[in-house]
């Protein structure tokens, strides 16, 4: 079949920009594959992507008119069914055979031509043709409505097409469409031909538009699908790759900041560069400034504001300080920019006016001040005002700092407590809400608080999302575990609990952030007493979540530890035994991975998981061991070898070293070995048996002290776990 490049372009109104990407990869690929189902392209065929503000296009290589015809087996009937006893058609058979479109003028030789084969339970008739192949017009239009529908557009729009509209493919009978944007134009072309498809009220034609303001001509004409990037780019003024017009934004930027000396340093934010991509076609990166003035205004203020409301990429120092220049991304290339410059530099100096306004506002006003004003500031209408949740973080900080560091860390994690949340009341924060902690951390400075006061402010978020940095203090980390575990008690106690991939109180991140908290500072704090601790500043406001929350935070702590490269079968051997200082628990994997290296390693974990089997089927009451009342061999071997390793182990454990902790149960083996060959435990004895499992009882103790042995041993044809021995 001959075969040649498609290119399929949709002319919009301006796209939202921070779906433009998505949206972009997403036409793209969902035509490729539907094309490639179809069997309507190559082996070698590559889907290129583009997206600009104002179009959505895909370039697909070595693409077929028609595709191959396919053989087609169908099983018609068993063989008695179809054939009688004389070999002749039967009724049936030949009902099939039309229903196939069989031609039945001469039955005998359309029988003939039937298969013949077993299908397992005996012969079998199988009608044998070719199934025509897709033909492009037809798959395309199959591919562009597939593709179109499964775009993951944030929100959709209703327009109506008019007949006046100008558009030159309007559909008669369209009124009303759905789109994320209103449709201009649609492009198709196979090569050079253009194909007939229909979308969203527009017929496939090879006109399309280029930049609003610098292109060539208007309308532009696409001669073939190859040289459409290049005729958007010279006629059109239009770098269609999202990709490559990102790249050259970056280069701009980098050129700009070297143009002005090693002084400078463009911060090259990856979110808004993707931003600004998407909303420029032709991009010219400027250079701007604003007067040094505002430099006083804390510089994360600034920044924001000019990336977040300006999308302007701040200059900083080699010292990381931001300097009062910065670098604009335009979409229009003028032979004289100053105008283009002057205007971005008077929106900046308004908007950093009003950073600097809120900035001298909220200083004339202390921290202190502005507590009384949580009471008025409505948290959760179950769990009460900002005011009181301050409380309760304020009760938890004092408890976990006793713990930690005595009365004075205890005062200064209230302290602390007492203030983190009252930024939230300040101009500045009520503008930039990213702001809040930081703002915080800066205006306790100005009140004249220890640095180790507004650090913890300032970091009591942290960590924010993952891979975010810990607070910096001990005040701070204390500070930060009170909160997040107040968030997390408190929306348990209430049933505000995430639901799949709802998690409107962002549970998920707090229960990581309270993991990563304990594991990576070593807190030589125990998880249930923390919950605990948490739930009493709650008083009868809630069901106290105990189990539940321990549970989801072990399901984060177990999922965290598999992204670390831990085994499965490790990680629940570990958690089974619900280790409550969560910051033993690597440790206990590394020891739980030197024990797996061990030659006694599989035995031991077969004999522990069997001692677990007879321990849990056994219906007699605990006993107390006693030593006379071992009889066999065996018996009073495993039970010198056990007083000969366990003390050892026990040490070792309560030491923290788990790794030497079960090193010290290698020795167990051959003992436990011989046990289980000579001795039976279930005897009719009545007194043996309860010693017997009294000695197994001790020993399945020591074993499972670091972890759940058993849980080692291998299932199926897990390869992760230890090797079962009979």
């Amino acid at each position: 079949m001959k075969q040649n490049n498609l290119l399929v372009e949709l002319l919009v109104e301006e796209l939202p920009p921070k779906a433009l990407k998505k949206l972009g990869d997403a036409f793209a690929g969902v035509l490729f594959e539907q094309l490639k189902t179809l069997g309507l392209t190559a082996a070698d065929s590559i889907a290129t992507a583009f997206a600009s503000p104002r179009r959505l296009g895909a370039h697909i290589s070595h693409v077929s008119r028609k595709a191959p015809d396919l053989p087609l087996r169908q099983k018609l009937m068993p063989l008695a069914v179809g054939l009688d006893a004389a070999g002749q058609p039967t009724p049936a058979l030949l009902k099939k055979l039309a229903a196939l479109g069989a031609d039945l003028s001469d039955p005998h030789a359309a029988v003939a031509a039937l298969e013949r084969a077993p299908d397992g339970k005996g012969m079998a008739l199988y009608h044998c043709s070719l199934a025509n192949g897709a033909t492009l017009d037809i798959g395309l239009q199959d591919a562009l409505d597939q593709a179109l529908a499964q775009l993951p557009i944030p929100k959709v729009m209703s327009y109506q097409l008019h007949h006046d509209c100008g558009i030159e493919n309007f559909l008669p009978g369209w009124s009303s469409v759905h789109f994320v944007r209103p449709a201009q134009a649609l492009v198709a072309l196979h090569g050079s031909t253009v194909l007939p498809v229909r979308a969203l009220g527009l017929t496939a034609g090879r006109r399309t538009q280029g930049h609003r303001f610098e292109a060539r001509q208007s309308p532009l004409l696409i001669a073939d699908a190859d040289s459409y990037a290049q005729t958007l780019l010279t006629e059109g003024a239009v770098i269609a790759s999202f990709d490559d017009r990102r790249f050259a934004i970056v280069q701009q930027l980098a050129q700009a900041a070297e143009r002005l000396g090693p002084l400078y340093q463009v911060q090259m934010d990856e979110a808004l560069l993707d931003e600004v991509t998407a909303l420029v076609e032709r991009p010219q990166v400027l250079t701007c400034s604003f007067e040094e003035q505002f430099l006083d205004v804390p510089q994360e203020c600034l920044i924001l504001t000019m990336k977040a409301n300006q999308k302007y990429f701040p200059l900083l120092n080699t010292h990381g300080k931001l300097t009062h220049k910065f670098l604009v991304v335009s979409n229009i290339f003028p032979a004289d920019p100053s105008a283009v410059i002057g205007g971005n530099e008077r929106v900046v100096r308004a908007r950093l006016a009003d950073a600097k306004f809120f900035f001298d506002q909220d200083r004339k006003k202390t921290l202190a001040a502005r507590v009384a004003g949580l009471d008025q500031v409505v948290y959760h209408h179950k769990l009460g005002s900002l005011g009181d949740r301050m409380q309760r973080v304020r009760a938890i900080a004092s408890a976990i700092g006793q713990q930690l560091g005595g009365a004075a860390l205890a005062h200064n994690a209230a302290t602390a407590a007492q203030l983190a949340k009252t930024d939230l009341l300040t101009d500045m924060v009520g503008e930039f809400p990213e702001l809040q902690g930081i703002m915080g951390g800066y205006y306790a400075r100005h009140d004249g608080l220890n640095e180790d006061i507004a650090c913890a402010i300032e970091d009591h978020y942290k960590p924010r999302f993952a891979g975010d940095t810990l607070a910096r203090g001990q005040t701070g980390l204390v500070l930060a575990l009170a909160d997040k575990l107040e968030t997390l008690v408190g929306m348990f106690g209430i049933g505000n609990l995430p639901s799949g991939d709802k998690d409107p109180f962002a549970l998920r991140r707090h229960a990581l952030g309270v993991i990563r908290m304990l594991v990576e500072k070593d807190l030589p704090l125990e998880l249930n007493r923390l919950l605990a601790d948490a739930a009493l500043p709650f008083g009868t406001l809630i069901d106290t979540p105990g189990a539940a929350l321990a549970e989801f935070i072990g399901e984060r702590l177990a999922s965290a530890l598999r992204e670390q490269g831990f085994r499965a079968q490790e990680v629940d051997a570990v958690l089974a035994l619900q280790p409550q200082r969560l910051a033993d628990v690597t440790r206990r994997l590394q020891a739980v991975r030197d024990f797996a290296a061990l030659p006694e390693a599989p035995a031991l974990a077969a004999a522990n998981k069997r001692i677990g089997n007879i321990l849990k089927k056994s219906d007699a009451a605990p006993a107390a061991l006693s030593a006379r009342l071992l009889v066999e061999p065996a018996e009073h071997a495993l039970f010198a070898a056990m007083q000969a390793s366990l003390p050892s182990a026990q040490l070792h454990f309560d030491a923290g070293h788990y790794t030497a902790a079960l090193a010290a149960l290698a020795a167990l083996r051959a003992p436990v070995d011989a046990f289980f060959d000579t001795v039976l435990v279930n005897t009719d004895d009545a007194a043996l048996k309860a010693n017997r499992l009294a000695l197994l009882q001790r020993l399945h103790q020591a074993m499972n002290r670091v972890a759940d042995l058993s849980r080692l041993v291998k299932l199926g044809s897990d390869s992760d776990c230890l090797p079962c021995t009979p």
